[in-house]
C-alpha cells in the first residue's frame, strides 16, 4: 500500500499494480468503490488479479474517510471523493484509463468521464447509483429532518457492515448539485452498465435511465436476473471483467 496527498490535505491510500508485457499498452483500470466501502472488497481484488494476469495496470484506492485513507468520513461529499479519484488519476496515470465504478463509484465515474473525456477510454458501471443522495432526501422522515437540523447528520443501519450509514447535510447538499439524471449526460466514450435485478438498493430500471440519459451511442446494459447489489458472485465477477476487457481492447 502507498499513499498520496489529496486536494483536501489528507493521505489517500492506494494499491497500484503496474502494467507489464503483454498488456503494457492497455488502459489502466481504476476501481471506484461505493459509499462506506473500501478497496479490500471482492470486486476490487478480483479485478486486480485479472488485470495482473494480462499485464494491465490496475489501481484501487480508498476515498477520504474510507478504509485506510485519512480524512473524516463526515466531511466527505460526492465532490470531494470525485476529487480524490482525480488526484489518483493525475498522480498515477499518464495515459488512458478504464473506470470501473461500483454503486456510488458509478456516479463518480460518470462525473469524471464528463470532466475528463480525453483520458477516460471507457466506463463500467456496477450497480451504478447516480443521484442516490436525492433519493435519500426524498425518503427523509420527520425524525431524520430533526437530526439533520440538530446534529447535521443521521444514521441508518448498514447491512453490509457493522458501521452504520451516515448521511450528512453536507453530503445531501453537494449531491443535489451533482445530480445527473435530470437531463442529458454528455459522454462519448463507451459505457457498460451491469445491474442486478434483485438489487435491494438500486432498482434495476435505473440502469436504463442512465443509458437513456447518456448522449453517446455506445452504451449497453447487462441485467443479471439473480444479481443483488454486491454483484460479487463468481459469474458476476466474470461478467464485470469481461466488460472491462472488452473496453480495454477497443
Amino acid at each position: 500500500m502507498s499513499t498520496l496527498r489529496s486536494p483536501s490535505g489528507y493521505e489517500i491510500a492506494y494499491v497500484k499494480t503496474p502494467a507489464s508485457a503483454p498488456g503494457a499498452h492497455l488502459p489502466t483500470v481504476i476501481f471506484l468503490g461505493g459509499y462506506r466501502s473500501d478497496m479490500e472488497g471482492t470486486k476490487a481484488l478480483y479485478l486486480q488479479g485479472q488485470c495482473a494476469a494480462r499485464g494491465q495496470g490496475f489501481i484501487r484506492f480508498d476515498y477520504g474517510g474510507h478504509g485506510q485513507s485519512g480524512g473524516v468520513f463526515a466531511h466527505g461529499t460526492i465532490g470531494s471523493w470525485k476529487d480524490d479519484a482525480l488526484a489518483v488519476m493525475d498522480e498515477l496515470c499518464a495515459g488512458k484509463v478504464i473506470l470501473a465504478g461500483s454503486s456510488m463509484g458509478g456516479w463518480i465515474a460518470l462525473l469524471i468521464g464528463r470532466e475528463r473525456p480525453a483520458q477516460v477510454a471507457g466506463i463500467v458501471g456496477i450497480a451504478a447509483a447516480p443521484d442516490f443522495t436525492r433519493e435519500v432526501q426524498d425518503q427523509l422522515t420527520a425524525d431524520h429532518r430533526r437530526q439533520l437540523a440538530e446534529k447535521g447528520y443521521f444514521e441508518e443501519p448498514n447491512e453490509y457492515s457493522d458501521e452504520p450509514y451516515m448521511f450528512t447535510q453536507r453530503l445531501l447538499d453537494d449531491g443535489e448539485a451533482r445530480c445527473l439524471l435530470d437531463g442529458p449526460i454528455a459522454l462519448d466514450m463507451p459505457v457498460r452498465l451491469i445491474q442486478g435485478m434483485k438489487d435491494a438498493d438500486v432498482p434495476w430500471q435505473k440502469a436504463h435511465r442512465i443509458k437513456n440519459a447518456i448522449t453517446g451511442a455506445d452504451v449497453a446494459v447487462f441485467l443479471v436476473e439473480d444479481g443483488d447489489h454486491r454483484l460479487s458472485q463468481p459469474d458476476n465477477l466474470r461478467l464485470i471483467d469481461e466488460q472491462v476487457w472488452s473496453l480495454s481492447a477497443i
